[in-house]
Protein backbone atom coordinates (compact mmCIF):
# COMPACT_ATOMS: atom_id res chain seq x y z
CA UNK A 1 0.00 0.00 0.00
CA UNK A 2 1.16 3.05 -1.02
CA UNK A 3 0.95 5.42 2.09
CA UNK A 4 1.71 9.24 -0.17
CA UNK A 5 -1.12 11.23 -0.48
CA UNK A 6 -1.26 12.98 -3.90
CA UNK A 7 -0.73 16.83 -3.13
CA UNK A 8 -3.86 18.73 -3.23
CA UNK A 9 -4.19 22.60 -3.15
CA UNK A 10 -4.89 24.04 0.52
CA UNK A 11 -7.83 25.48 -0.74
CA UNK A 12 -9.25 22.40 -1.99
CA UNK A 13 -7.88 21.18 1.70
CA UNK A 14 -10.48 23.05 3.48
CA UNK A 15 -13.33 21.67 1.43
CA UNK A 16 -12.45 18.23 1.85
CA UNK A 17 -12.87 19.14 5.64
CA UNK A 18 -15.51 21.08 5.27
CA UNK A 19 -17.51 18.33 3.29
CA UNK A 20 -16.29 15.58 5.16
CA UNK A 21 -17.65 12.07 3.42
CA UNK A 22 -19.92 11.76 0.51
CA UNK A 23 -21.56 8.64 -1.31
CA UNK A 24 -21.05 10.10 -4.79
CA UNK A 25 -18.21 11.70 -6.50
CA UNK A 26 -18.50 12.91 -10.03
CA UNK A 27 -14.99 14.27 -11.36
CA UNK A 28 -14.78 16.34 -14.59
CA UNK A 29 -11.10 16.75 -16.10
CA UNK A 30 -10.71 19.98 -18.04
CA UNK A 31 -8.55 22.34 -19.88
CA UNK A 32 -9.98 25.01 -21.98
CA UNK A 33 -13.38 23.62 -22.25
CA UNK A 34 -15.49 26.99 -21.55
CA UNK A 35 -17.77 26.44 -24.79
CA UNK A 36 -19.16 22.77 -23.41
CA UNK A 37 -18.54 22.73 -19.44
CA UNK A 38 -21.78 24.19 -19.04
CA UNK A 39 -23.68 21.72 -20.09
CA UNK A 40 -21.87 18.87 -18.72
CA UNK A 41 -22.27 20.59 -15.45
CA UNK A 42 -25.85 20.69 -15.44
CA UNK A 43 -26.35 16.96 -16.77
CA UNK A 44 -24.26 16.17 -14.29
CA UNK A 45 -26.43 17.87 -11.64
CA UNK A 46 -29.29 17.07 -13.27
CA UNK A 47 -28.33 13.34 -13.02
CA UNK A 48 -27.68 13.24 -9.23
CA UNK A 49 -30.79 15.04 -8.28
CA UNK A 50 -33.15 12.80 -10.49
CA UNK A 51 -31.83 9.45 -9.56
CA UNK A 52 -29.75 9.95 -6.36
CA UNK A 53 -31.67 12.55 -4.87
CA UNK A 54 -30.77 11.55 -1.25
CA UNK A 55 -26.83 10.86 -1.55
CA UNK A 56 -24.55 12.92 -0.24
CA UNK A 57 -22.66 13.72 -3.64
CA UNK A 58 -19.93 16.41 -4.84
CA UNK A 59 -18.95 17.39 -8.40
CA UNK A 60 -14.96 17.95 -8.57
CA UNK A 61 -13.34 19.74 -11.92
CA UNK A 62 -10.03 19.10 -11.86
CA UNK A 63 -8.82 21.60 -14.38
CA UNK A 64 -4.89 22.12 -16.24
CA UNK A 65 -4.81 25.75 -16.09
CA UNK A 66 -7.61 26.57 -18.45
CA UNK A 67 -6.69 30.36 -19.62
CA UNK A 68 -10.29 30.59 -20.68
CA UNK A 69 -13.43 30.63 -18.53
CA UNK A 70 -13.80 26.71 -17.49
CA UNK A 71 -13.53 26.64 -14.16
CA UNK A 72 -15.52 30.10 -13.20
CA UNK A 73 -18.58 28.26 -15.14
CA UNK A 74 -17.96 24.94 -13.16
CA UNK A 75 -18.72 27.09 -10.21
CA UNK A 76 -21.63 29.29 -10.88
CA UNK A 77 -23.38 26.74 -13.37
CA UNK A 78 -27.00 26.73 -11.76
CA UNK A 79 -29.36 23.68 -12.56
CA UNK A 80 -32.98 24.46 -13.00
CA UNK A 81 -34.23 21.57 -11.02
CA UNK A 82 -37.91 22.95 -11.98
CA UNK A 83 -37.58 23.05 -15.87
CA UNK A 84 -36.41 19.70 -16.08
CA UNK A 85 -39.26 18.42 -13.65
CA UNK A 86 -37.43 17.33 -10.88
CA UNK A 87 -38.16 17.89 -7.19
CA UNK A 88 -35.88 20.23 -5.21
CA UNK A 89 -32.78 17.85 -4.08
CA UNK A 90 -33.13 16.45 -0.37
CA UNK A 91 -29.42 17.05 -0.12
CA UNK A 92 -26.76 19.98 -1.95
CA UNK A 93 -24.68 18.91 -4.66
CA UNK A 94 -20.94 19.94 -3.38
CA UNK A 95 -18.27 21.51 -5.61
CA UNK A 96 -14.73 21.17 -5.50
CA UNK A 97 -13.08 23.42 -8.51
CA UNK A 98 -9.11 22.74 -8.13
CA UNK A 99 -5.94 22.41 -9.99
CA UNK A 100 -4.43 19.38 -10.64
CA UNK A 101 -0.55 18.99 -10.18
CA UNK A 102 2.39 16.85 -11.70
CA UNK A 103 2.85 15.68 -14.93
CA UNK A 104 0.41 17.80 -17.55
CA UNK A 105 -2.05 15.28 -18.81
CA UNK A 106 -5.42 13.77 -18.32
CA UNK A 107 -3.93 11.31 -15.63
CA UNK A 108 -2.68 13.72 -13.50
CA UNK A 109 -5.95 15.14 -13.62
CA UNK A 110 -7.65 11.74 -12.94
CA UNK A 111 -5.18 11.40 -10.05
CA UNK A 112 -6.51 14.17 -8.09
CA UNK A 113 -9.88 12.84 -8.67
CA UNK A 114 -8.82 9.64 -7.02
CA UNK A 115 -7.35 11.05 -4.55
CA UNK A 116 -10.52 13.33 -3.11
CA UNK A 117 -12.30 10.14 -3.81
CA UNK A 118 -10.31 8.47 -1.22
CA UNK A 119 -10.77 11.66 1.25
CA UNK A 120 -14.20 11.71 0.85
CA UNK A 121 -14.87 8.34 1.57
CA UNK A 122 -16.81 7.89 -1.61
CA UNK A 123 -18.39 4.87 -2.56
CA UNK A 124 -19.56 5.19 -6.40
CA UNK A 125 -17.35 7.64 -8.98
CA UNK A 126 -17.54 8.41 -12.11
CA UNK A 127 -15.47 10.86 -14.87
CA UNK A 128 -16.80 12.36 -17.72
CA UNK A 129 -14.92 14.60 -20.27
CA UNK A 130 -15.75 19.01 -20.18
CA UNK A 131 -15.92 18.39 -24.19
CA UNK A 132 -19.20 16.41 -24.13
CA UNK A 133 -22.62 17.83 -26.48
CA UNK A 134 -24.47 14.33 -25.83
CA UNK A 135 -24.37 14.27 -22.35
CA UNK A 136 -27.57 13.36 -20.75
CA UNK A 137 -28.87 12.88 -16.83
CA UNK A 138 -29.17 9.31 -17.54
CA UNK A 139 -25.70 8.96 -18.36
CA UNK A 140 -25.00 9.79 -15.04
CA UNK A 141 -27.50 6.85 -13.96
CA UNK A 142 -25.54 4.59 -16.10
CA UNK A 143 -22.50 5.12 -14.82
CA UNK A 144 -23.70 4.93 -11.25
CA UNK A 145 -26.20 2.52 -10.59
CA UNK A 146 -23.93 -0.46 -11.19
CA UNK A 147 -21.99 0.63 -8.18
CA UNK A 148 -24.52 1.97 -6.28
CA UNK A 149 -26.97 -1.17 -6.29
CA UNK A 150 -24.97 -3.96 -7.80
CA UNK A 151 -21.54 -3.95 -6.45
CA UNK A 152 -19.92 -3.82 -9.51
CA UNK A 153 -15.93 -1.92 -9.41
CA UNK A 154 -16.03 -0.81 -12.62
CA UNK A 155 -18.36 0.77 -15.62
CA UNK A 156 -17.09 0.73 -19.12
CA UNK A 157 -18.87 2.98 -21.63
CA UNK A 158 -21.11 1.66 -24.48
CA UNK A 159 -21.25 3.72 -27.23
CA UNK A 160 -22.77 3.54 -30.49
CA UNK A 161 -20.20 5.29 -33.27
CA UNK A 162 -19.61 5.93 -36.80
CA UNK A 163 -17.42 2.68 -38.16
CA UNK A 164 -14.58 4.92 -38.65
CA UNK A 165 -14.64 6.97 -35.15
CA UNK A 166 -12.54 5.71 -32.77
CA UNK A 167 -10.23 3.46 -35.36
CA UNK A 168 -7.44 2.78 -32.33
CA UNK A 169 -10.24 1.15 -30.52
CA UNK A 170 -11.86 -1.09 -33.22
CA UNK A 171 -8.15 -1.56 -34.63
CA UNK A 172 -5.75 -2.49 -31.91
CA UNK A 173 -7.53 -1.36 -27.93
CA UNK A 174 -10.58 -3.77 -28.27
CA UNK A 175 -8.75 -6.71 -30.02
CA UNK A 176 -5.81 -6.83 -28.04
CA UNK A 177 -7.09 -5.96 -24.28
CA UNK A 178 -9.85 -8.88 -25.15
CA UNK A 179 -7.19 -11.30 -26.40
CA UNK A 180 -5.05 -10.00 -23.52
CA UNK A 181 -7.62 -10.29 -20.55
CA UNK A 182 -10.30 -12.52 -21.76
CA UNK A 183 -13.16 -10.00 -21.78
CA UNK A 184 -14.98 -8.66 -24.07
CA UNK A 185 -15.09 -4.71 -23.14
CA UNK A 186 -16.33 -2.86 -26.67
CA UNK A 187 -14.73 0.43 -25.76
CA UNK A 188 -12.21 0.58 -23.31
CA UNK A 189 -10.55 4.08 -23.92
CA UNK A 190 -14.17 5.46 -23.60
CA UNK A 191 -13.44 8.78 -21.95
CA UNK A 192 -16.29 8.22 -19.36
CA UNK A 193 -15.91 5.82 -16.97
CA UNK A 194 -17.44 4.39 -13.50
CA UNK A 195 -15.33 2.92 -10.40
CA UNK A 196 -15.92 2.24 -6.84
CA UNK A 197 -14.31 3.94 -4.01
CA UNK A 198 -12.10 0.78 -3.72
CA UNK A 199 -10.87 1.11 -7.28
CA UNK A 200 -10.15 4.39 -6.76
CA UNK A 201 -7.66 3.69 -4.01
CA UNK A 202 -6.40 0.97 -6.13
CA UNK A 203 -5.18 2.99 -8.54
CA UNK A 204 -3.76 5.72 -7.01
CA UNK A 205 -1.48 3.26 -4.97
CA UNK A 206 -0.56 1.96 -8.86
CA UNK A 207 3.07 3.44 -9.92
CA UNK A 208 2.18 4.89 -13.03
CA UNK A 209 1.91 8.72 -11.64
CA UNK A 210 5.15 9.77 -13.40
CA UNK A 211 5.25 7.41 -16.53
CA UNK A 212 3.65 8.62 -19.98
CA UNK A 213 -0.01 7.21 -18.52
CA UNK A 214 -0.03 10.79 -16.33
CA UNK A 215 -0.23 12.44 -19.75
CA UNK A 216 -2.88 10.75 -21.88
CA UNK A 217 -2.61 7.12 -21.74
CA UNK A 218 -5.03 6.76 -18.44
CA UNK A 219 -8.42 5.84 -20.07
CA UNK A 220 -6.81 2.39 -21.60
CA UNK A 221 -4.90 1.66 -18.05
CA UNK A 222 -7.80 2.25 -16.33
CA UNK A 223 -9.85 -0.80 -17.97
CA UNK A 224 -6.92 -3.05 -17.91
CA UNK A 225 -6.11 -2.12 -14.53
CA UNK A 226 -9.25 -2.97 -13.47
CA UNK A 227 -9.64 -6.25 -15.25
CA UNK A 228 -6.23 -7.48 -13.91
CA UNK A 229 -7.11 -6.39 -10.86
CA UNK A 230 -9.82 -8.54 -10.38
CA UNK A 231 -12.30 -6.18 -10.28
CA UNK A 232 -16.12 -6.25 -11.10
CA UNK A 233 -16.39 -5.29 -14.25
CA UNK A 234 -19.45 -3.83 -16.55
CA UNK A 235 -20.66 -1.88 -19.61
CA UNK A 236 -23.65 0.64 -19.39
CA UNK A 237 -24.86 1.55 -22.39
CA UNK A 238 -24.89 5.32 -23.60
CA UNK A 239 -26.16 6.08 -26.69
CA UNK A 240 -24.05 8.34 -29.14
CA UNK A 241 -21.09 9.80 -28.03
CA UNK A 242 -20.58 13.45 -29.82
CA UNK A 243 -17.94 15.77 -28.27
CA UNK A 244 -15.86 19.05 -29.96
CA UNK A 245 -14.49 17.62 -33.53
CA UNK A 246 -11.14 16.92 -33.51
CA UNK A 247 -8.63 16.36 -36.45
CA UNK A 248 -8.19 12.69 -36.23
CA UNK A 249 -4.46 13.23 -38.23
CA UNK A 250 -3.45 16.19 -35.97
CA UNK A 251 -1.95 14.75 -33.15
CA UNK A 252 -2.76 10.75 -34.38
CA UNK A 253 1.22 9.90 -33.85
CA UNK A 254 0.98 11.00 -29.87
CA UNK A 255 -1.93 9.61 -29.66
CA UNK A 256 -1.29 6.36 -30.57
CA UNK A 257 2.42 5.88 -29.23
CA UNK A 258 0.34 6.90 -25.38
CA UNK A 259 -2.34 4.58 -26.41
CA UNK A 260 0.31 1.86 -27.26
CA UNK A 261 2.94 2.71 -24.73
CA UNK A 262 0.12 2.16 -22.16
CA UNK A 263 -1.22 -1.11 -23.41
CA UNK A 264 2.33 -2.74 -23.84
CA UNK A 265 3.46 -1.15 -20.35
CA UNK A 266 0.28 -2.90 -19.07
CA UNK A 267 1.28 -6.12 -20.75
CA UNK A 268 4.75 -6.21 -18.59
CA UNK A 269 3.13 -5.59 -15.42
CA UNK A 270 0.19 -8.41 -16.20
CA UNK A 271 1.81 -11.35 -17.68
CA UNK A 272 1.00 -13.85 -15.50
CA UNK A 273 -2.77 -12.43 -15.94
CA UNK A 274 -3.11 -12.80 -19.49
CA UNK A 275 -0.48 -15.41 -20.41
CA UNK A 276 -2.73 -18.08 -19.17
CA UNK A 277 -6.20 -16.50 -20.24
CA UNK A 278 -7.69 -18.49 -23.72
CA UNK A 279 -10.63 -17.08 -25.42
CA UNK A 280 -12.47 -14.54 -24.48
CA UNK A 281 -16.22 -14.14 -22.12
CA UNK A 282 -19.27 -11.03 -22.25
CA UNK A 283 -19.21 -8.32 -20.03
CA UNK A 284 -22.80 -7.56 -18.85
CA UNK A 285 -24.76 -4.62 -20.40
CA UNK A 286 -26.64 -2.19 -18.69
CA UNK A 287 -29.32 -0.22 -20.25
CA UNK A 288 -31.42 -0.33 -22.98
CA UNK A 289 -29.71 -0.80 -26.44
CA UNK A 290 -31.48 1.54 -29.03
CA UNK A 291 -30.59 2.96 -32.71
CA UNK A 292 -29.45 6.41 -32.76
CA UNK A 293 -27.84 8.63 -35.46
CA UNK A 294 -24.13 9.35 -35.29
CA UNK A 295 -22.06 11.80 -36.90
CA UNK A 296 -20.51 10.79 -40.00
CA UNK A 297 -16.88 10.56 -40.04
CA UNK A 298 -14.68 11.44 -43.29
CA UNK A 299 -11.08 9.84 -43.91
CA UNK A 300 -8.60 10.24 -46.39
CA UNK A 301 -7.54 6.56 -47.72
CA UNK A 302 -5.12 7.94 -50.29
CA UNK A 303 -3.39 9.82 -47.67
CA UNK A 304 -3.42 6.56 -44.93
CA UNK A 305 -1.83 4.26 -47.98
CA UNK A 306 0.26 7.06 -48.86
CA UNK A 307 2.02 7.77 -44.93
CA UNK A 308 2.50 3.24 -45.31
CA UNK A 309 4.19 3.22 -48.08
CA UNK A 310 6.32 6.26 -46.74
CA UNK A 311 6.81 3.91 -43.72
CA UNK A 312 8.16 0.89 -45.76
CA UNK A 313 10.95 2.85 -47.33
CA UNK A 314 12.26 5.29 -44.65
CA UNK A 315 11.61 2.39 -41.87
CA UNK A 316 12.04 -0.59 -43.15
CA UNK A 317 15.43 -1.27 -40.76
CA UNK A 318 13.45 -0.29 -37.95
CA UNK A 319 10.59 -2.66 -39.28
CA UNK A 320 12.76 -5.55 -40.34
CA UNK A 321 14.21 -5.73 -36.24
CA UNK A 322 10.63 -5.40 -34.32
CA UNK A 323 8.73 -7.92 -36.77
CA UNK A 324 9.45 -11.19 -37.32
CA UNK A 325 10.79 -12.31 -40.49
CA UNK A 326 8.02 -13.90 -42.45
CA UNK A 327 5.78 -10.92 -40.77
CA UNK A 328 8.00 -8.50 -42.70
CA UNK A 329 7.95 -10.41 -46.18
CA UNK A 330 3.95 -10.66 -46.08
CA UNK A 331 4.11 -7.06 -45.37
CA UNK A 332 6.40 -6.07 -48.04
CA UNK A 333 4.68 -7.98 -50.60
CA UNK A 334 1.86 -5.66 -50.02
CA UNK A 335 3.99 -3.03 -51.70
CA UNK A 336 3.91 -4.75 -55.16
CA UNK A 337 0.32 -4.43 -55.16
CA UNK A 338 -2.27 -1.52 -56.70
CA UNK A 339 -2.13 1.18 -54.97
CA UNK A 340 -5.89 0.72 -54.29
CA UNK A 341 -5.29 -2.16 -53.05
CA UNK A 342 -3.06 -2.26 -50.03
CA UNK A 343 -4.98 -4.52 -47.99
CA UNK A 344 -3.31 -5.99 -44.42
CA UNK A 345 -4.92 -8.46 -43.32
CA UNK A 346 -6.49 -9.74 -40.22
CA UNK A 347 -3.81 -12.44 -39.17
CA UNK A 348 -1.12 -10.27 -41.06
CA UNK A 349 -2.46 -7.74 -38.45
CA UNK A 350 -2.58 -9.44 -35.35
CA UNK A 351 0.92 -10.49 -36.26
CA UNK A 352 2.28 -7.36 -36.41
CA UNK A 353 0.78 -5.50 -32.92
CA UNK A 354 1.82 -9.20 -31.76
CA UNK A 355 5.44 -8.86 -33.31
CA UNK A 356 5.62 -4.99 -31.34
CA UNK A 357 4.26 -6.38 -28.43
CA UNK A 358 6.86 -8.98 -28.14
CA UNK A 359 9.79 -6.40 -29.55
CA UNK A 360 9.09 -3.93 -26.66
CA UNK A 361 9.11 -6.44 -24.25
CA UNK A 362 12.46 -7.64 -25.29
CA UNK A 363 13.50 -3.87 -25.83
CA UNK A 364 14.73 -4.59 -29.16
CA UNK A 365 15.11 -0.65 -29.68
CA UNK A 366 14.62 2.49 -27.73
CA UNK A 367 10.40 1.84 -26.75
CA UNK A 368 9.68 5.58 -27.69
CA UNK A 369 11.50 4.62 -31.42
CA UNK A 370 9.26 1.54 -31.79
CA UNK A 371 6.00 3.50 -30.79
CA UNK A 372 6.59 6.08 -32.76
CA UNK A 373 7.51 3.98 -36.14
CA UNK A 374 3.98 2.18 -35.66
CA UNK A 375 1.76 4.85 -37.05
CA UNK A 376 2.65 4.05 -40.59
CA UNK A 377 1.01 0.51 -39.78
CA UNK A 378 -1.32 1.48 -38.04
CA UNK A 379 -2.69 4.28 -40.65
CA UNK A 380 -1.81 1.26 -43.80
CA UNK A 381 -4.14 -1.19 -41.55
CA UNK A 382 -6.75 1.36 -41.31
CA UNK A 383 -7.22 1.78 -44.88
CA UNK A 384 -7.25 -1.74 -45.10
CA UNK A 385 -10.35 -1.46 -43.05
CA UNK A 386 -11.76 1.67 -44.85
CA UNK A 387 -11.24 0.04 -48.20
CA UNK A 388 -13.00 -3.68 -46.77
CA UNK A 389 -16.13 -1.96 -45.03
CA UNK A 390 -17.11 0.97 -47.53
CA UNK A 391 -20.13 -0.56 -48.41
CA UNK A 392 -21.76 -1.67 -45.10
CA UNK A 393 -23.46 -0.45 -42.82
CA UNK A 394 -22.10 0.16 -38.95
CA UNK A 395 -23.83 -2.49 -37.95
CA UNK A 396 -22.12 -4.96 -40.84
CA UNK A 397 -18.90 -3.37 -40.14
CA UNK A 398 -18.94 -4.19 -36.71
CA UNK A 399 -19.20 -8.18 -37.40
CA UNK A 400 -15.62 -7.51 -39.20
CA UNK A 401 -14.30 -5.96 -36.08
CA UNK A 402 -15.83 -8.89 -34.28
CA UNK A 403 -14.02 -11.46 -36.68
CA UNK A 404 -10.67 -9.69 -36.10
CA UNK A 405 -10.94 -9.86 -32.64
CA UNK A 406 -11.44 -13.93 -33.02
CA UNK A 407 -8.18 -14.17 -35.14
CA UNK A 408 -6.00 -12.04 -32.04
CA UNK A 409 -7.58 -14.88 -29.96
CA UNK A 410 -6.73 -17.55 -32.04
CA UNK A 411 -3.22 -15.99 -32.63
CA UNK A 412 -1.97 -15.41 -29.39
CA UNK A 413 -0.10 -18.43 -29.02
CA UNK A 414 1.78 -16.36 -31.51
CA UNK A 415 2.31 -13.83 -29.30
CA UNK A 416 3.03 -16.11 -26.23
CA UNK A 417 5.97 -17.76 -28.42
CA UNK A 418 7.21 -14.17 -29.06
CA UNK A 419 6.96 -13.49 -25.52
CA UNK A 420 8.76 -16.28 -23.91
CA UNK A 421 11.59 -16.36 -25.99
CA UNK A 422 14.93 -16.17 -24.84
CA UNK A 423 16.52 -13.67 -26.86
CA UNK A 424 14.36 -11.75 -29.44
CA UNK A 425 14.63 -13.23 -32.75
CA UNK A 426 13.07 -12.84 -36.28
CA UNK A 427 11.37 -15.25 -36.99
CA UNK A 428 11.46 -17.73 -40.29
CA UNK A 429 9.93 -21.17 -41.92
CA UNK A 430 13.74 -22.40 -41.25
CA UNK A 431 15.02 -22.74 -38.10
CA UNK A 432 18.35 -22.34 -38.72
CA UNK A 433 18.15 -19.36 -40.01
CA UNK A 434 17.03 -17.57 -37.58
CA UNK A 435 19.23 -14.16 -36.65
CA UNK A 436 19.47 -12.65 -32.99
CA UNK A 437 19.24 -9.20 -32.53
CA UNK A 438 20.89 -6.92 -30.72
CA UNK A 439 19.62 -4.19 -28.65
CA UNK A 440 21.24 -1.35 -30.29
CA UNK A 441 19.50 2.39 -30.29
CA UNK A 442 20.35 2.94 -33.97
CA UNK A 443 18.02 4.94 -36.65
CA UNK A 444 17.60 7.61 -34.30
CA UNK A 445 17.70 10.14 -37.47
CA UNK A 446 14.49 9.15 -38.76
CA UNK A 447 12.48 10.81 -35.96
Amino acid sequence: MNDHHTPLAPATEGRLRDIGSVDILVGIPSFNNAGTVGHVVRAVGAGLAKHFPERRAVLVNSDGGSSDDTTAIVARTAVDYQQLLIADRQSVLHRIVTPYHGIPGKGSAFRTIFEIARRLNAKACAVVDADLRSISPEWIEMLLRPMVDEGYDYVAPFYLRHKYDGTITNSLAYPLTRALYGRQIRQPIGGEFGFSGTLAAHYLDQHVWESEVARFGIDIWMTTEAIASGARVCQSFLGAKIHNPKDPAADLSDMLRQVVGSLFASMEQHADVWSTIEGSQPVPLFGFPYEVGVEPVHVDVDGMVSHFRQGLSDLEPLWREILGRRTFEQLADLNQQGRKDCRIPDELWSQIVFDAAAAYHHQVLPREHLLKSLTPLYLGRTASFVLATQGLTSAEAEQTIEQLCLTFERSKSYLLARWKAREYQLVSQEPESRVTLDAGGRHEQLY
